[in-house]
């Protein structure tokens, strides 16, 4: 279908872009880039068509599309063709030797992080899409397997330096053998640029995704949020949930969202009563083979009464136990791995481990059972119980009387109901237990206790047809009752059970076509939180209507492998996940950088970079367990945040290199404020993606300090169309937010070096100088007690003889003055203010609830 235009204009744009010859050639085996060999050694079967001749038209909306089109000349498609049909097709797309390469692989199911080389035999398997440097032409290029009919692809490393590209359908009932459109290439002399305008024509072409900018956000990428996963677990109850808001509430920050994760649902395991919940889970983990058997939440969520919280007899909540619960479990666990490394070793005799294992889940039971018997005193026992007194509904409309300014509650689900899916004849849904079968590009990813389970279990999948009664029969349940929106997790487990589907593509639009029409009609269109969902499945077939999602992996507070220096180095490696992912990612969704406890040893380091990512801000702490002077300095009293207006990405300088354990390279992320940019430094090194162990590793000898350097140049300014101008100035200020220094450097200055300890880092906010009369220069930087502190600047406005700035927040205001005002107002009063020769102009701001925290200041000079 044409897009909605004139079609004599769309012919003209059409033919136009044709007149330009493609900057991409194949000839004689050669891939090459304004005659610059990309590729060499491409097999006679490989094809390059140009994006012109494959795309002619589509639905995208006619300013998108006329956009690519005029850009088509610098992009097109690879394909090949095989003699013999197959549900998994491999070929070589050409040998890759000594060009420097940035790519994202997939170290987990669902997980995807950065990697470097400069040769096909250096990718790892399950590539997403690889990044050239291309020097010659002073530009950059680059690959991205995609979808075409029933097939996706994606590249994995070959001999010799080739790069392979795997397309397969997951079913061995869809088979082809060619290809005239399964991977896209595109050159640009932007590495930013680059992401923008390669997958704004795979949009256009594929016509199956929406971009970021098509979409609206949901409102809580502005806010301070609370998730319940690290506080509780599978423990979670409502009791515990309470106390957390208030000890927030208490320590002045308001979380502004809640996400009730994974342990509220109504779920049970095959061979158990269909019509009870499973008991006593814990760990995540015990809870992958259970199966959802009902929509409304669990029984210890069903049984809370309405304003029982507020009562002189609430239920009493004891803050150790979620952590003896916890280390309990955790004992069983390791109890559990002793049994499986004893039996993997030959021995015959286990039955002291299984004594053993036995005692302590005894024992985790009995520490269950009194809060079991306290809770379910308090409230409806009945499982059948539909009063608007008891349940979610009741709990959310407490929750929002209590704690003014919860605007957004949230809950957990699998992308198929549980782990384990839908229990057969539990529900009005066609479900059925469907094997898993994994992709044997997985085999090159990491040991993953959520695959052996899920595989274990296998999968009970609502029919595809179903798809769109599945996720409306539990979302309008849940916006019923007060929930706001849903954070969708195990996304990827659809790709192993399309066999019988028409393969993971049929599969994966069907599902996210029902999740979509929910996510409309339950929760405003943008009420949902994607996460385990990092491949290229889900980003090209699922995000129509998603908005928002993870780019990194979990945050872990310690090695679960047992390294106790992972404590340190996870931290690091969360950073890069996040960092890389969001340049392709970020074309799709709002990276969300997920969550960190803030009073775990690396606390400062996760808050530094999600003051500057852009994203929202939130935290699992465990009841008991905050920083809130950390916190403060990441969030204002009403629970908003001082946000970026961009995504934070890598520097150009970083895009090439190993941040993790090269021993050299600072993680150095950039992105704009409202009246000037920022740059973060961290140190990442010590940690890293071991191929030959295929997992992450601590490589100790990298766990030191690390120099470099910064400059403005390293910001992007033109990536968006407000940070361009500030780009152009002449002279900045910068502050440095550990060392609390202020500095003028000018745009043609030398770098300033730096060096950064380990698993730390520095902000520092380059704001531009405005020159006004009598040689006065002035620039503010914003209150120096938040990490982005250029973040807090609302607005600005240089008149003649005074600047007038709007601050959101309160504390010390911190602005770079050539020369001492003559006079300070602050809303309208006059007020002192400190000056010093080095440019220094401070003063305090409260905080003024009844303003919104917003202060007007004004300097006169």
């Amino acid at each position: 279908m044409a897009p909605p235009n004139d079609p004599a204009n769309s012919i003209f744009h059409f033919l136009k872009s044709s007149e330009r010859q493609n900057l991409f050639e194949l000839v004689d085996g050669k891939l090459c880039v304004r005659n610059v060999p990309l590729l060499t050694e491409i097999p006679s079967n490989v094809t390059f068509k140009s994006f012109s001749s494959i795309c002619q038209s589509s639905d995208a909306p006619l300013p998108l599309f006329e956009r690519v089109q005029s850009m088509s000349f610098k992009g097109g498609f690879l394909g090949f063709n095989k003699e013999e049909s197959s549900d998994r097709l491999m070929n070589s797309l050409g040998k890759l030797s000594g060009r420097d390469f940035l790519s994202i692989f997939r170290f987990k199911t669902w997980w995807s992080t950065q990697w470097v080389g400069n040769s096909g035999s250096d990718l790892q398997m399950e590539t997403q899409w690889i990044m050239f440097d291309v020097p010659e032409i002073m530009s950059y290029a680059v690959i991205i397997p995609i979808i075409e009919g029933k097939f996706r692809s994606a590249f994995h490393p070959g001999t010799d330096g080739h790069v392979m590209i795997s397309a397969e359908s997951g079913s061995t009932q869809a088979k082809t053998s060619s290809f005239d459109a399964i991977a896209y290439v595109h050159v640009s002399e932007n590495p930013y640029n680059i992401m923008k305008e390669a997958y704004s024509a795979v949009r256009v072409h594929l016509d199956t995704f929406k971009l970021l900018e098509e979409k609206s956000v949901p409102p809580l990428v502005n806010k301070f949020g609370w998730c319940t996963w690290d506080a509780f677990y599978l423990t979670v109850e409502p009791t515990g949930i309470w106390h957390g808001l208030k000890e927030f509430s208490d320590g002045g920050i308001s979380p502004r969202f809640l996400i009730i994760d994974d342990g509220w649902q109504s779920i049970n395991f095959d061979g158990q009563n269909p019509n009870e919940d499973a008991k006593n889970l814990v760990l995540g983990g015990t809870q992958m083979t259970a199966r959802l058997h009902r929509f409304d939440e669990c029984e210890k969520f069903r049984k809370y009464k309405s304003g029982s919280m507020l009562e002189p007899d609430s239920p009493p909540f004891d803050p150790k136990k979620p952590k003896m619960l916890i280390s309990k479990a955790i004992e069983i666990e390791f109890a559990e791995k002793a049994r499986n490394k004893a039996a993997q070793s030959g021995i015959n005799d286990l039955s002291q481990y299984d004594v053993k294992i036995e005692k302590l889940k005894r024992e985790l039971d009995e520490m269950f059972g009194g809060e079991e018997e306290i809770t379910s005193s308090q409230g409806c026992v009945n499982t059948s119980c539909k009063s608007e007194n008891f349940g979610l509904k009741a709990f959310t409309r407490d929750l929002r009387t209590n704690f003014k300014g919860l605007d957004d509650i949230y809950v957990w689900h699998a992308l198929c109901g549980a782990w384990g899916g839908v229990r057969p004849g539990t529900t009005h849904l066609d479900s059925n237990i469907v094997p898993c079968k994994l992709s044997p590009g997985l085999s090159g990813t990491m040991d993953d206790l959520a695959v052996v389970k899920i595989v274990e279990g296998s999968i009970g999948l609502v029919h595809p047809d179903q798809a769109e009664d599945f996720y409306d029969s539990m979302h309008s349940y849940l916006s019923k009752v007060g929930i706001t929106g849903v954070k969708v997790d195990v996304i990827h487990t659809l790709e192993y059970v399309s066999e019988d589907y028409g393969g993971r593509v049929d599969l994966a639009k069907a599902y996210y076509k029902g999740l979509s029409k929910s996510l409309a009609k339950n929760f405003n269109g943008t009420g949902l939180i994607s996460s385990m969902q990092q491949c290229n499945d889900f980003f090209l077939v699922g995000t129509q209507q998603i908005s928002i999602g993870r780019v990194g992996d979990d945050f872990w507070f310690q090695d679960p492998n047992g390294d106790p220096m992972g404590v340190y180095w996870l931290q690091g490696v969360h950073m890069i996940h996040c960092a890389y992912n969001s340049m392709w990612m970020g074309q799709f969704i709002q990276p969300d950088w997920d969550m960190f406890q803030s009073d775990h040893l690396c606390a400062k380091f996760h808050a530094g970079s999600r003051a500057i990512c852009g994203g929202p801000v939130y935290v699992s702490d465990s009841v008991g367990g905050h920083d809130f002077d950390l916190l403060k300095k990441l969030v204002f009293p009403d629970g908003t945040i001082p946000k970026c207006i961009h995504f934070a990405l890598p520097t150009r300088d970083c895009l090439f290199k190993n941040p993790l354990f090269d021993s050299k390279t600072i993680l150095k992320i950039w992105n704009f404020n409202k009246y000037g940019g920022v740059l973060g430094a961290f140190n990442c090194q010590g940690a890293g993606w071991d191929p030959k162990e295929q997992r992450i590793k601590g490589y100790s000898h990298c766990y030191k300090p690390i120099s470099g350097s910064i400059h403005v140049s390293d910001i992007e300014w033109d990536q968006k169309k407000e940070a361009t101008e500030m780009g152009e100035a002449e002279e900045y200020a910068v502050y440095f937010s550990e060392a609390e220094k202020l500095t003028v450097t000018m745009c043609n200055s030398d770098a300033i070096p730096i060096t950064i300890q380990p698993s730390t880092f520095e902000i520092f906010s380059y704001v531009p100088i405005k020159k006004l009369v009598r040689a006065l220069k002035f620039a503010p930087i914003g209150l120096t007690n938040m990490f982005n502190s250029g973040g807090t600047i609302q607005g600005l406005v240089y008149n003649e003889t005074s600047v007038d700035i709007e601050v959101k927040g309160g504390g010390n205001f911190l602005a770079y003055s050539s020369m001492s005002p003559k006079k300070c107002f602050l809303n309208g009063a006059e007020v002192g203010f400190n000056w010093s020769e080095n440019g220094k102009l401070g003063l305090y701001l409260p905080w003024i609830e009844e303003s919104g925290g917003i202060s007007s200041v004004t300097f006169v000079f």
